[in-house]
């Protein structure tokens, strides 16, 4: 039996988010018909609540408004309070974001919207504090009761801003490999030569826009745009955004320098970075790219696996101090006395080696980092072993929340990422993690009736739900490609074909081209939206781009290369607008127009094998001989294969210096 306000509804839910607020005094509603009904019974507006519970404001705008009693109150006198997990409904976080940055200029989380019953919104913001907060909640009921017109004027307002992506009209033909280039122009302009990334801190890693700058030099040479790339990575993984005790990345950087991160650990940016580190160290040579995968992997495999295959989508920013009170970053930091105390003689060279200092560089305590030696990771093995007393040490400390619900997304994305990784490293034991988490994506997060689904927790009764979105498909297809090249089974290949076929079947827009968030049968939210820009993650649209142009030179199918034409047409004409928003669709495009390369190795020949797995080919896709069932490989020899889709040239098995070579040139 429910008893306000101590358990509200909350506590009936799987998200570890939405559990984080069920002893809150509010009475929380989750997304869903309940509370529309319940709003428009009362005839009172709806209070949205989307974060996430790895968000150090979401939890700070939870103490000091959601855990008080008067504010909490208030809102339940005025309003139909009603949480979301964001991570588990990118779909409702979209649509109100999008609002949000219209009425503001600016987005975030926690995000605060007000809607009409119907779902429709009038109002929002991002964080705020309680005194302000209690103003806004009396000054959004006083226009609610007395000034209707100007909540209706607000919702038209709103209402265009909301439909932007769904009146995008194509451009009548394929756009010209112009687009990238003028974009990886501008990308460069904006470049920081000195700490790396684009524009002012905050920084943000930008994944797919390295890429693309690693893809333009492995295709044309360019060195501006290599130096870009590898300025970027080194600093990055020099800074205190990177884990130099335990591996991983942080979300994000506060300052110019990355040196100060907010210190929740995201599973996608885990698999986006290992993926372009791998790229780096195919394209370098670089040893220390080598090394952060590594560690970024160890991390991912001891500290967010799942015991049945899957990974879990974050670590909190905060953890408990001595006083019982959550602090951001007091995991990650030290003091000199810590060290002194731990390490015992090997100290001082350990506070030299990371900049641990009296002073700090966070709140009085010290983020390891490596930014005076940038680029120089590579640690002696005294310094190793100090690193690996402090990992001991730091793993007593109280952790930060782990936030353990399964996302199909972010689990393919770092599918993909172990498939590239253990491939390029012949990582056997990565290959088994990755082939687990295929199995495991397959067993739990598909329905009955084939239909695939977003999110899956443990003790969730049912364990998975929330019908998967376009993003969810998209990335799917790129994993079971990836894992189809490093295992050379053609089931993976099958499962990729599968998925893509209910894609286009329930998520293209038959009018404009291009995905939909949102599949045909999906719950209606007040806009049916598309996913096209790249944000922490790839747009959806981009991904699907990319996967369906590799599945069709694996599968010798030219439908699937002929809807990632119509959505490169589709996100032609918003590309200049926002050119760093379109990194992954641009990838596409240049993987459309590149040409493309087949190398055909027989017989057994695992010394090729290895030098093409660590060489990277932006356009290639690597097929094994007759174990894929498919037209295309119908009475190849055994071996394998880099197919692409443009045009082909053979080369005899030789020597693995012959195929080096040959790689290089391609």
């Amino acid at each position: 039996m429910r008893s306000l306000p101590f358990v509200n509804r909350l506590a009936d839910e799987t998200s570890p988010y939405l559990r984080q607020h069920r002893d809150n005094p509010v009475d929380w509603y989750p997304w869903g018909q309940e509370a529309f009904a319940a709003a428009a019974d009362r005839g009172v507006p709806i209070l949205l609540s989307v974060g996430y519970s790895a968000c150090h404001w979401c939890h700070v705008m939870a103490h000091e408004c959601f855990d008080d009693a008067d504010t909490a109150a208030l809102m339940n006198r005025l309003y139909v309070n009603v949480k979301v997990d964001r991570e588990e409904r990118p779909d409702v976080d979209a649509v109100y974001m999008d609002a949000v940055q219209a009425l503001t200029g600016r987005g975030g989380w926690p995000m605060t919207v007000f809607l009409t019953p119907q779902g429709e919104p009038f109002f929002g913001g991002t964080y705020f504090p309680r005194p302000q907060f209690q103003q806004l909640l009396t000054a959004i009921d006083d226009v609610w009761r007395n000034r209707p017109d100007d909540i209706r004027q607000n919702v038209a307002a709103i209402s265009e801003a909301l439909h932007a992506s769904t009146q995008l009209q194509p451009t009548s033909q394929l756009p010209d490999v112009s687009l990238v280039h003028d974009t990886i122009a501008t990308l460069l302009r904006h470049h920081d030569p000195e700490w790396g990334g684009f524009g002012a801190a905050p920084k943000f890693p930008s994944p797919m826009n390295l890429d693309l700058l690693l893809g333009r030099h492995v295709r044309s040479g360019d060195t501006e745009a290599l130096a870009a790339a590898t300025v970027t990575l080194d600093a990055m993984a020099s800074g205190g955004m990177y884990d130099h005790i335990g591996g991983g990345f942080a979300r994000y950087s506060t300052d110019d320098r990355w040196l100060v991160p907010h210190f929740e650990k995201m599973l996608y940016d885990q698999a986006l970075l290992i993926r372009v580190y791998t790229h780096a160290a195919q394209v370098t040579g670089a040893s220390h790219y080598r090394q952060v995968v590594e560690e970024t992997v160890e991390y991912v495999l001891r500290d967010l696996r799942h015991p049945s295959g899957g990974f879990s989508s974050a670590e909190d920013a905060d953890s408990p101090g001595p006083d019982g009170t959550s602090h951001e970053g007091l995991f990650h930091t030290f003091t000199p006395t810590e060290i002194r105390v731990l390490l015992g003689d090997g100290a001082e060279e350990a506070l030299r080696w990371w900049g641990i200092t009296d002073q700090g560089n966070f709140e009085g305590r010290s983020i390891p980092n490596r930014l005076a030696h940038r680029g120089h990771l590579a640690r002696p093995p005294h310094i190793e072993a100090l690193r690996q007393r402090l990992l001991d040490a730091r793993q007593q400390r109280p952790r930060p929340g782990l936030d353990d619900k399964v996302l199909t997304e972010w689990n393919a994305l770092m599918l993909a990422a172990l498939s590239e990784a253990a491939a390029a490293f012949d990582r056997p034991d990565w290959a088994e993690a990755a082939v687990a988490a295929g199995e495991f994506l397959c067993r739990e997060l598909r329905g009955s009736d084939g239909r695939w689904l977003r999110s899956w927790q443990a003790d969730g009764s049912p364990p998975a739900r929330h019908m998967a979105l376009a993003a969810d498909h998209a990335a799917l297809i790129d994993g079971f490609i990836r894992l189809g090249e490093l295992t050379g089974k053609a089931r993976w290949v099958e499962e990729a074909r599968r998925t893509a076929d209910t894609m286009l079947d329930h998520f293209w827009d038959t009018a404009n081209g291009g995905l939909f968030t949102t599949a045909d049968d999906a719950e209606r939210l007040v806009v049916r939206q598309k996913d096209l820009l790249d944000q922490a993650t790839p747009g959806a649209n981009g991904l699907a781009a990319t996967a369906l142009l590799r599945l069709a030179a694996l599968t010798g199918d030219d439908r699937f290369a002929r809807h990632a034409d119509q959505i490169l047409q589709l996100v032609a004409s918003a590309v200049p607008g926002m050119p760093s928003a379109f990194g992954q669709a641009l990838l596409a495009l240049s993987m459309r127009h590149a040409g493309s390369t087949e190398v055909v190795i027989t017989g057994d020949r695992p010394d090729l094998l290895a030098v093409a797995r660590r060489t990277w080919l932006p356009d290639a896709v690597l097929a094994w001989g007759q174990r894929f069932d498919s037209p295309l490989w119908a009475g190849r020899p055994d071996g394998f294969a880099f197919v692409c889709r443009d045009h082909t040239c053979g080369l005899p098995a030789e020597s693995a210096s012959t195929l080096a070579a040959q790689l290089s040139i391609e």
